[in-house]
């Protein structure tokens, strides 16, 4: 066995990825948050939110890597590398970037071949879906207009890789300009009036840890105005599903997309 044997990964992606490559051996403890693959909950011990972890256990599984995600766990970092533990902060935000994160870590556990043919799986799935958006714009059908809200109060509009994801199934982001700021306070809307103003024909939301409530969300002053509530199309996806930069975003979150983009069916 090459690369890293004992890692400690402290969000859901890297757990993701490593059973889905057949590595899942190497995995010494995970975040609690981990959703993919639920034998993962069973198996491993949980060691990690978010913001915060479990030092002193962590060191007690002698991780020799531990792979987390973007600034958020950045103190977290920080402590595993002053007490020895070689770190890796991933910080990809775009379909690509989830694709190249699978090549990476395939890399770094020696089996670039296996994530390759992964990688190729899931763009195969990409393409499968754009060919049938294809064949609904042969057809003469239009590109619905979507909102994507990651929370409620205060207002957040989605991350680069789902506005990609909304035109891959079919649709097109509102919001491009702050699809592409990477920090969550980038897409801070101060009120709902420029959802008004944009008139979206869906709006989904994917409130990470709550229930999303599309009466409240029909209630926001003017909202009565945008077409996706006079037509009732406010849909649910769940953050487990898309919200993750791992591979379930490019599977069961795009298909989600796609059902409600083509067809009005919720996600979950």
């Amino acid at each position: 066995m090459s690369g890293p044997r004992r890692i400690v990964c402290l969000t859901e992606e890297p757990t993701e990825t490593l059973y889905a490559l057949g590595e899942q051996d190497r995995i010494v403890g995970i975040s609690g948050f981990t959703v993919r693959p639920s034998i993962a909950r069973r198996e491993k011990p949980k060691v990690s939110a978010f913001t915060s972890a479990k030092i002193d256990k962590i060191m007690a599984l002698q991780p020799d890597f531990a792979i987390g995600f973007s600034d958020i766990q950045a103190d977290i970092a920080a402590e595993l590398v002053r007490r020895g533990v070689e770190v890796w902060i991933a910080n990809h935000r775009s379909v690509e970037g989830i694709l190249d994160y699978i090549l990476r870590l395939g890399a770094l556990v020696g089996v670039p071949l296996k994530a390759q043919a992964y990688v190729d799986a899931l763009r195969a799935g990409l393409d499968a879906v754009a060919a049938d958006v294809a064949l609904d714009a042969s057809r003469g059908l239009a590109r619905p207009s979507v909102y994507f809200e990651e929370w409620d109060e205060p207002m957040i509009s989605g991350i680069q890789w789902v506005a990609e994801l909304i035109r891959i199934a079919g649709g097109d982001d509102i919001f491009p300009d702050l699809a592409q700021e990477s920090l969550a306070k980038g897409r801070i809307m101060a009120d709902g009036s420029r959802v008004v103003a944009a008139n979206p024909d869906i709006i989904i939301g994917s409130w990470c840890g709550k229930k999303f409530r599309p009466e409240q969300v029909a209630a926001r002053p003017g909202f009565d105005q945008i077409a996706a509530v006079r037509n009732g199309r406010l849909h649910e996806i769940k953050s487990v599903e898309i919200l993750q930069p791992g591979p379930a975003a490019l599977t069961d979150g795009l298909a989600a997309l796609r059902r409600i983009i083509k067809n009005g069916d919720g996600g979950n």
